[in-house]
């Protein structure tokens, strides 16, 4: 990078006029690789059907869960499957970013970062297709037009085949049992060498008829609504290597989807390490029950060294356990919180977390006099989403960020995860008490680093001069230097 002479407080001072301006002439935001999904719809209505419309949407979207042994309630593969569910599809479809959508991704789409890492989302036309297809009776049309079939197989985990599964011990929940948390078994991971971990998966199995009725509540047929645990060489003695062999995983919560690390900073797993469980919630699911966690490892090649290598977690410092006041029957009622960025960073993912009452979560990042909201979602505490920014989409937020997390709830009996919205909430773990945290990940940048990613994003998005790229404010500037940028730990 050439070497300039303006300074950090001329180029600081600039950044805060042009702030206040973007709210009044809004430059050109850059939403490079986006699905394009909007409003224009190029079909004739009449003419939708199974086969040639409906089933590819139902193999990207659906049956990775709407299949034989798997988390849904019926399979959703043949038309034969789908067709009485046909008007069912068509509502749980269109409701919008908001608990009981299918499928379960609540990212909203009029405000935000709209790129993400595997968004199964639907377009508004595929909505409106769905909707066709249901009102004219759901045709089947012509055998001729389907897709080829998905090989259901070999498609058990999101995250493709994996390197490594790790099974734990089986645990039975009685049908009348109370809630319990407590400590896990620690269990062999498996593996026998050192290495870096591209993404991890969680599922639960048991002995529950997929055909049965679920029980209405929290987690449905499923009986351990979380698990957290790290990855140790337990049989190292040297305390300093200990520590070294230590990595704390993403939680696992009840319908949560995959973790997929960024690519420049997989995760470490050392050799021999064992599964340390530090904490684990069992609910009763209405029925006898004896079900085991499995825990799916995709590994990147030998070889491979990341280039960030510091990993962060923003469940402690994004978080608020003290002013939890949910009033009874009240909805929109607000939680806040706030933490200052020490480092830079780029933000990873981003990951609600509340309980019941839980209904939305945005999160806003505040640099200067500039405000800008990154994501905004719906909550469903029965499917825990975690949103992976795509690379390009990333926020890049430099040292002394404001972080603002927002949570909205509703503790009325409009909302199904509420067992009586005539209690009052505070914090605590239980399911009929409440959290409010982010608990998404992210990396700290050097001052090197950081540079480096924002000329990367520049050229990923065909940024253009005065271009404003959502979730990284100092990308306007292009010609930056060490000098310029306020001293990041390195």
């Amino acid at each position: 990078m050439a070497d300039k002479t303006r300074n950090w407080m001329k180029n600081l001072g600039t950044f805060l006029v042009v702030g206040v301006l973007v709210g009044v002439v809004g430059p050109r935001n850059v939403w490079a690789g986006s699905s394009g999904k909007g409003p224009a719809f190029n079909f004739d209505p009449a003419a939708v059907t199974f086969h040639k419309d409906i089933e590819p949407i139902l193999q990207r979207s659906c049956q990775n869960c709407h299949k034989p042994e798997s988390v849904a309630p019926m399979s959703l593969i043949t038309y034969q499957q789908t067709r009485p569910w046909a008007r069912a599809i068509k509502r749980r479809t269109s409701i919008g970013p908001r608990q009981g959508v299918m499928p379960p991704w609540y990212v909203e789409r009029n405000i935000g970062i709209q790129d993400y890492k595997n968004d199964p989302s639907l377009s508004e036309e595929e909505i409106a297709m769905i909707a066709a297809w249901a009102d004219n009776g759901a045709p089947r049309g012509n055998l001729a037009d389907a897709p080829l079939p998905l090989d259901l197989s070999t498609n058990k985990w999101s995250i493709g085949e994996p390197d490594l599964i790790t099974v734990l011990p089986d645990i039975t929940v009685k049908g009348d049992s109370p809630d319990w948390w407590g400590e896990g078994e620690t269990v062999l991971v498996g593996n026998t060498e050192d290495r870096y971990v591209a993404a991890v998966e969680y599922r639960e199995f048991n002995d529950v008829d997929p055909a049965a009725q679920a029980r209405d509540t929290v987690g449905g047929r499923f009986i351990i609504h979380h698990l957290l645990f790290s990855t140790v060489a337990m049989g190292e003695q040297d305390r300093a290597r200990v520590q070294e062999t230590t990595t704390t995983w993403p939680v696992h919560e009840v319908g949560r989807n995959a973790d997929i690390f960024d690519e420049k900073a997989g995760r470490f797993l050392a050799a021999n390490a064992s599964a340390v469980t530090s904490s684990v919630h069992l609910h009763s699911n209405g029925q006898d029950t004896t079900g085991h966690l499995e825990i799916a490892w995709k590994f990147h090649p030998r070889g491979y060294e990341p280039t960030l290598t510091r990993p962060t977690s923003r469940g402690a410092s994004l978080a608020d356990s003290v002013n939890i006041d949910i009033r009874p029957e009240l909805a929109g009622q607000e939680l806040h919180a706030y933490t200052v960025l020490q480092t830079h960073q780029k933000i990873t993912t981003f990951e609600p977390h509340l309980h019941g009452p839980g209904s939305r979560m945005c999160l806003e990042a505040i640099w200067g006099s500039h405000i800008e909201t990154l994501t905004c979602s719906g909550y469903d505490h029965s499917w825990v989403r975690t949103y992976e920014y795509a690379e390009h989409a990333a926020p890049l937020l430099p040292k002394g960020t404001i972080l603002h997390l927002i949570g909205y709830m509703n503790n009325t009996a409009t909302n199904r995860n509420i067992p009586d919205p005539r209690n009052w909430q505070g914090s605590g773990n239980r399911s009929v008490t409440n959290m409010f945290l982010d608990l998404g990940l992210g990396v700290e940048l050097s001052s090197e680093q950081f540079l480096q990613e924002m000329d990367d994003r520049r050229e990923a998005v065909g940024w253009m001069k005065g271009d404003h790229i959502i979730g990284c404010p100092l990308c306007t500037y292009d010609d930056l230097t060490l000098d310029d940028v306020p001293a990041g730990e390195n």
